[in-house]
């Protein structure tokens, strides 16, 4: 169908998926397979996933439901990024062994820490059960079937393309996964808030884990007895190195994207919903910082808290200004309107585009209100644990927790009228303002009163949660991460179904719901701005120009400082742009998002070449839509991981299992 004059800036923008656009399901990678060795990738389809034999897949895992990892030994060696293995690295942490400031390197299997509720998962298989669903057979008979088929299988039906289609997902899940080796922060999480989503990058985000098996190699509970887990794939490890314009791949569970909203739900996001959410973070994360700057046991008891925070705030800004720049609103009404003048003879699809707009109507206010009361009343706790209150530091945590619970009351106020609970208003009334009805509650809950004291506190609470069931019931759905309803769901599976027989020039592919994806695209610098062009690597001369040792985030340890200065970097030393140095990080064009973080990062052959653990800036808004002149992800280069555990860690023996090239 022909473009006309009013859709040129969306046909720019909604190009069909090309080499690097795109996150596709791997049973259906046959599809692409073309396009990929036009790329220069050199293996075959079922070599990223096969059922009837040892694949990629059976390499790659969900780590603990939000994050991705790869095997990387025959002796079920785990790689993640330091972020997603921080919880872990902080329950173990104390100022004694500050393993978050100092590092852990395990010598041996007896010192791999266990840790409690950890858990991958590897994927058995995946296939559509659309047919199946719609002969009558249910999502939960289908999920029962699955699971009675191993031992330690998990199950889980997923909608695709809004409904359209359904795939069965077959998990194997591992309970005991244990902590091998995490970087000193000052590696890990180099440059921390201040360099989150920012290239240039220099952060060596990664930890290494061992899952452990029963010794027939099936899942077990924890216990001294199991073995390492023996895969049926590890991925070997090039040390070849990378340069601009090398194909790659990722494989990894991307865990949610909204590439087919409407405008209307892109100019919420861009317009009312980040910028509301990024104040009230602003003021949380100012409460933390001053706190942790204080005491060093604050610093360790909130670092996790932090670090959370942090992460969606700082992504937040980064969409706004993607979205404003590449004029996404503009561009998806002039698609929506185009679809429409198509669908006026087509009474399935007529008044879709008319409906949608509606709905999002009568719900953006509730959904608002959900949001800032998920933001603020909803962050405080109901009670300070006995555990909490044996901690040394927990007396010295009191000015920041009433602080935070004065900010949480003051922002609520941002909650349309409608939508607040009767409690704040009674409270408000009382007490004049947020900060003294909060203090009111916080001292209560604080001291542990008796039960009358916290009733105030308690019936808040409760009220809270009842306004947030009361818009789950309103919106008719409890999947609420988007803006999002019942309603809505049913709209868009007729308006995809709608896009996929108009738009039949677009490579669709199915949003990420935190099922096994495959990525690729290439490595590649871009243009920051007019006349400012980024190299795609980054090398340790870059992290010794930042080091400092009066910054937390920026105080490298002193072993890397030597290293550098007598350039004794052994193996993994190489020559970039003229300097013997060590690789740090790269940039390349894989699509990427939430959950993406660890999965490995992959060259033509199908080696690991990098970890990724993040995009650009500008690169966040690719969770609406993607744009290939700026959307980046970055990935910590394997040498440097290897440079790391080798000559800062002195855990260069764990390379001996590894499978080098």
């Amino acid at each position: 169908m022909k473009r006309t004059l009013l859709t040129l800036l969306a046909a720019l923008v909604l190009l069909p998926a090309l080499a690097d656009e795109g996150m596709w399901l791997p049973s259906l990678i046959s599809e692409r397979i073309d396009d990929m060795r036009a790329k220069g990738f050199r293996l075959t389809a079922e070599d990223i996933y096969s059922i009837n034999k040892a694949s990629m897949k059976d390499a790659v895992v969900l780590f603990n439901g939000g994050c991705t990892g790869e095997l990387i030994s025959p002796e079920g060696l785990l790689l993640t990024n330091h972020h997603c293995g921080y919880d872990a690295i902080q329950k173990h942490s104390t100022v004694e062994h500050d393993y978050l400031t100092n590092g852990f390197w395990a010598m041996s299997r007896a010192e791999e820490l266990p840790n409690e509720k950890l858990w991958v998962r590897f994927l058995v298989r995946m296939e559509e059960v659309t047919d199946r669903i719609a002969a009558g057979e249910t999502a939960a008979q289908i999920v029962e079937k699955a699971k009675a088929e191993g031992t330690g299988y998990k199950a889980s039906v997923e909608q695709m393309y809004y409904g359209n289609q359904q795939f069965l997902f077959v998990y194997e899940q591992f309970d005991d996964v244990r902590l091998v080796a995490a970087p000193p922060s000052s590696i890990g999480k180099f440059g921390g808030d201040t360099d989150n989503w920012i290239w240039p990058r220099h952060t060596g985000d990664f930890s290494m884990f061992r899952v452990y098996a029963s010794k027939d190699n099936r899942p077990a509970a924890y216990s001294p007895q199991n073995v390492p887990y023996r895969p049926k794939k590890h991925f070997s490890i090039s040390t070849k190195g990378v340069k601009e314009g090398d194909f790659t791949m990722i494989y990894g569970f991307p865990g949610n994207t909204q590439e087919y909203i409407l405008s209307d739900a892109v100019a919420y996001i861009a317009e009312r919903s980040d910028p509301a959410k990024i104040a009230v973070r602003t003021g949380r994360l100012d409460i933390i910082t001053k706190a942790q700057e204080s005491d060093p046991a604050l610093r360790i008891h909130y670092a996790a808290k932090h670090a959370s925070i942090a992460n969606a705030w700082k992504k937040w800004q980064g969409e706004v200004l993607g979205i404003n720049r590449l004029g996404t609103v503009a561009s998806k009404r002039a698609y929506e309107e185009e679809f429409a003048a198509w669908a006026q003879d087509k009474p399935e699809y007529r008044s879709v585009v008319a409906d949608l707009k509606a709905e999002y109507d009568r719900i953006m206010d509730a959904y608002f209100a959900y949001e800032i009361t998920r933001e603020t009343l909803s962050t405080l706790p109901a009670a300070y644990t006995p555990e909490e209150r044996a901690e040394e530091c927990f007396a010295r945590r009191k000015f920041a927790e009433q602080a935070l619970w004065r900010h949480a009351f003051r922002e609520y106020g941002r909650c349309p009228k409608v939508y607040r609970t009767p409690s704040y208003a009674e409270g408000m009334a009382r007490y004049k303002s947020p900060e003294a009805y909060a203090d009111a509650l916080f001292e209560a809950v604080w001291e542990g009163s008796d039960s009358v004291a916290m009733q105030p506190a308690v019936r808040l609470r409760e009220e809270t949660k009842r306004m947030l069931d009361h818009i789950s019931w309103m919106l008719g759905t409890k999947s609420l991460r988007n803006l999002n309803s019942k309603i809505l769901n049913e709209l868009y599976t007729t308006y995809i179904k709608g896009l996929r027989e108009w738009d039949r020039e677009r490579a669709f592919y199915p949003d990420a719901n935190l099922t096994l994806r495959v990525a690729y695209g290439s490595v590649a610098g871009y243009e920051y701005a007019d006349g400012e062009y980024h190299k795609p690597q980054t090398t340790l001369d870059g992290i010794i120009a930042k080091d400092n040792p009066e910054i937390y985030d920026y105080d490298i340890p002193q072993s890397l400082r030597d290293l550098y200065a007598s350039k004794n970097y052994g193996r993994w030393g190489t020559v970039i742009d003229g300097r013997r140095t060590v690789p740090v990080c790269f940039l390349a064009t894989n699509h990427t998002t939430g959950g993406n973080s660890g999965s490995p990062v992959l060259n033509a052959g199908g080696e690991l070449i990098g970890i990724n653990f993040d995009r650009t800036w500008r690169s966040t808004m690719s969770d609406i839509a993607y744009d290939p002149a700026i959307c980046r992800n970055i990935a910590v280069d394997i040498r440097y991981v290897l440079f790391v555990v080798d000559r800062v860690g002195g855990a260069g023996y764990l390379l001996k299992e590894m499978t080098l090239k």
